[in-house]
């Protein structure tokens, strides 16, 4: 991000799938990166109980049922899944973008709609409920980036363990050299997170182009090989 930009936020979304505790792999667990900010969960009934916290097994089973009809379809919902606004404070001058590490971004709705014009798929900006000190607040908007694809099979462990039975967790750190499987990617898509390892974010060249097309500052690039 440009040094002119000091722009911060202290917020959560308002809603969340909880952990799991299992007592098969006996991990208490939650992943990062699966965000849906479009998705309201108003009108269940059993809003309190949709809060980060570890639960059993059976417990989250039947709250990620109550969530699905909601959800984008096919849509995973791990554990840790959060949904609808983002709620908390925010201060400073925000930049076009502004990030919170790999797990979320932020955008100016002025930003979204240019890239938008310029031909760019699959955007979708969902209002927040970020509170300034300061009259002139500017609207941001949290991109809904799901996930989509894979990493490619040559650049997992070897010895991988096969997924828990019972929870579904599968534990490994991401490969050093992440290679994408073109066959799994979404081609109506220009920017997306990887299915299988969803903090990380792929921007197609088109968006790169784009971005850089439209000179707007608080995104950077890394080349990801694929095959």
């Amino acid at each position: 991000m440009w040094a002119r930009f000091k722009g911060d936020f202290d917020a959560a979304h308002k809603w969340h799938l909880p952990g799991v505790k299992c007592d098969t792999c006996g991990v208490t667990w939650g992943s990062a990166g699966h965000q849906y900010p479009g998705v309201d969960l108003s009108q269940l009934s059993e809003q309190e109980s949709f809060r980060s916290r570890p639960v059993p097994v059976a417990e989250f089973e039947r709250l990620r049922e109550l969530v699905r009809p909601l959800a984008p379809p096919n849509a995973k919902l791990p554990p840790g899944t959060s949904f609808g606004p983002l709620v908390g404070t925010a201060s400073g001058k925000f930049g076009p973008f502004t990030s919170q590490g790999d797990i979320l971004w932020l955008a100016h709705r002025d930003a979204l709609e240019r890239l938008q014009a310029e031909g760019v798929r699959g955007l979708l900006g969902c209002r927040t409920e970020l509170r300034f000190r300061k009259k002139d607040a500017p609207e941001l908007l949290e991109l809904q980036i799901e996930p989509h694809g894979r990493l490619h099979p040559d650049c997992m462990p070897p010895d991988l363990p096969p997924p828990c039975v019972t929870c579904g967790r599968v534990g490994f750190r991401l490969p050093e050299v992440a290679t994408l499987d073109v066959a799994s990617l979404p081609m109506d898509l220009d920017l997306f997170r990887v299915g299988n390892f969803a903090t990380v974010i792929v921007g197609t060249e088109r968006f790169m182009e784009a971005v850089h097309h439209l000179e707007l500052p608080g995104i950077t690039f890394r080349e990801l090989p694929a095959r």
